[in-house]
């Protein structure tokens, strides 16, 4: 991988990182609900991502669909409320691993087929999530945990609903624009127990104009170099880094069983992707 690639693919990963480590910060350190860190970072992610088209030479129109807002709705969503209750690590080794679980579901649906090592990898990466939700002195809380997982599914969805679609920031634009209306409109229905204060609203405004908005352009700037296995293999460091942040930043612990789980998830995954690099060699 070239200079260029590489740092700008590096900067992205920072940025999705960052996305749980910011959410985590705000919900435990600030006074934000996860209903208004919700519309705020939508609202913000929309104001950056149309500003970026802005400012391009070609202008864009945003684009995108109801469909994928309401996926990228239910993602953010689910994602804020479950970040009330989840260690940072434990919330995005949910994540990604329901977004790829999900994913590949979807693909053997379509009618895809699993080699062996694949096949492997797959119960290998739904075991690790089961040995994380199993009861214990240890184990996320449930609630908490299916909306995380609810919140990878929606990610999924997100994901194969933009395939194609055209200018990957004009779609996410678009979708982020329509989103966040219904981010507001969830606000309404729980006025009452809206809260927030500075630190909290400059945390969601972070997380939205920056390791949302930005982070996504700067990923999409980077994809043009690289193979699809690259890409899909790299962000398997997305939850190593969000654990080691929390660890570091919010002296979250890094139990024995969430390193355990990481290594079964995001080794399965692993083997699928290079199972699929392989076949498509």
């Amino acid at each position: 991988m070239s200079p260029r690639p590489l740092l700008l693919t590096s900067l992205a990963m920072l940025a999705f990182a960052g996305n749980s480590l910011l959410c985590r910060l705000a919900l435990r350190e600030t006074a934000i609900d996860a209903a208004s860190f919700t519309a705020v970072r939508l609202l913000a992610g929309a104001c950056a991502l149309w500003l970026l088209l802005q400012l391009r030479q070609n202008r864009q129109a945003p684009a995108g669909s109801w469909a994928g807002a309401v996926a990228l709705f239910t993602y953010a969503a689910a994602f804020s409320f479950a970040y009330l209750q989840l260690d940072t690590g434990v919330g995005a080794l949910l994540l990604f691993g329901a977004v790829q679980l999900s994913m590949l579901l979807w693909g053997l649906l379509r009618g895809e087929r699993l080699g062996l090592c694949a096949s492997l990898g797959t119960a290998l990466a739904t075991a690790g999530l089961l040995a994380l939700l199993l009861p214990g002195a240890s184990a996320p809380p449930l609630l908490a945990a299916l909306l995380m997982l609810l919140a990878g599914i929606a990610w999924g969805a997100y994901s194969l609903l933009g395939r194609g679609q055209g200018n990957p920031l004009a779609v996410t634009a678009g979708n982020f624009l329509r989103a966040t209306p219904l981010a507001l409109l969830l606000a309404l229905a729980v006025l009452p127990q809206l809260n927030w204060d500075g630190p909290g609203l400059f945390y969601a405004l972070l997380s939205g104009a920056l390791t949302s908005g930005v982070g996504y352009a700067i990923w999409y700037s980077a994809l043009p170099g690289l193979h699809a296995s690259q890409a899909a293999t790299v962000q398997l460091s997305v939850p190593i880094l969000a654990a080691l942040g929390g660890s570091l930043l919010l002296s979250e612990a890094l139990t024995l069983r969430l390193l355990l789980s990481a290594v079964a998830v995001l080794g399965g995954i692993a083997l699928v992707l290079s199972a699929r690099q392989r076949a498509g060699s």
